[in-house]
């Protein structure tokens, strides 16, 4: 029988209760714990040790991962603890995005899509080859791009709403300055693109009709809006039934002087509060992962939320 002595110096640490609650649900790797928590790994595999030490734990190999997952064969003491400890790590306030996380988490699991574009990058600076580049595979991917209607916000002087143009049906660009929507017109006149119209208007209650467009864009412009909630919000209402709207953002970060240098009202965003605003708004199969990390400090990392209407 578990040691209760012992059982209660396990649960004694708040981390040891979030992991729990979060192997109530399903099995987890090391990984996929870092993901949901954003902690080190380190930290998370010397409190798995003492939950495993204790008993409350079992794990299993799979390839190079060991994935854990609560002791199916406990005995009554040490199930008794374990749901203590998962009443305990609801009244924590790490439990509600600890939840949305790992119920992301696990979708992406399910539909096989875990890490595929970063295992592709990966490989792609790993060995020269003439003529392979970035902006080669850029040119390549935006021809793919089917004749949509695509509202691009918080758009700047227009850079990728005039790469979208090129092949998209038509793309509104939006800013909340008058003199940056004047240049980006003059710039789009200038370049032949008819498709490519300008608006003056902000994030959070942009000059587009509902239900008028098949995609919308926030390319690093959610964290200067006033109410990110509200802006993802009113990008539901102007989209057609089944269209798409993908989110690049940082990932919430301690960076403070980014308010000074860059006019950042955000300091980035928690995924699970994307996630979050994304479904209640009415947004279905929402997907969000790390697509970029810079290696120089202050090591802003680079997220990309997508969902559909």
């Amino acid at each position: 029988m578990s040691s209760t002595l012992k059982l209660l110096r396990s649960l004694s640490d708040p981390t040891r209760l979030r992991i729990i609650a979060l192997l109530e649900k399903d099995e987890l790797s090391v990984n996929e714990l870092q993901e949901i928590t954003r902690m080190g790994q380190s930290r998370i595999s010397t409190h798995l040790g003492q939950l495993q030490d204790a008993e409350l734990l079992e794990s299993r190999r799979d390839g190079k991962r060991t994935f854990y997952r609560l002791n199916q064969n406990a005995d009554i003491n040490a199930r008794e603890f374990i749901q203590l400890a998962v009443r305990g790590a609801r009244e924590m306030a790490d439990y509600t995005s600890d939840q949305v996380n790992l119920k992301r988490n696990l979708a992406r699991r399910q539909e096989q899509a875990q890490l595929y574009f970063n295992q592709i990058a990966g490989r792609f600076d790993r060995s020269y080859g003439p003529g392979r580049s970035w902006q080669a595979f850029g040119q390549l991917l935006l021809r793919i791009i089917p004749p949509v209607v695509v509202a691009d916000l918080g758009s700047g002087e227009g850079l990728l709403s005039e790469l979208l143009a090129r092949r998209a049906k038509k793309v509104i660009a939006v800013d909340n300055s008058e003199k940056i929507v004047a240049f980006g017109a003059s710039k789009a006149k200038k370049n032949g693109l008819k498709n490519l119209e300008f608006r003056l208007g902000d994030l959070e209650n942009p000059p587009i009709e509902p239900h008028s467009v098949d995609l919308v864009v926030l390319s690093q412009a959610l964290h200067h809006a006033d109410d990110p909630a509200k802006a993802i919000a009113a990008t539901h209402a102007m989209l057609k039934p089944g269209g798409q709207i993908m989110i690049l953002d940082l990932l919430k970060h301690n960076f403070e002087r980014a308010h000074e240098l860059y006019g950042d009202k955000w300091l980035g965003f928690a995924e699970s509060d994307l996630h979050g605003w994304m479904e209640s708004v009415g947004y279905k199969k929402v997907e969000i992962g790390i697509v970029a990390s810079e290696e120089q400090p202050p090591h802003f990392q680079t997220i990309l939320a997508s969902a559909e209407k």
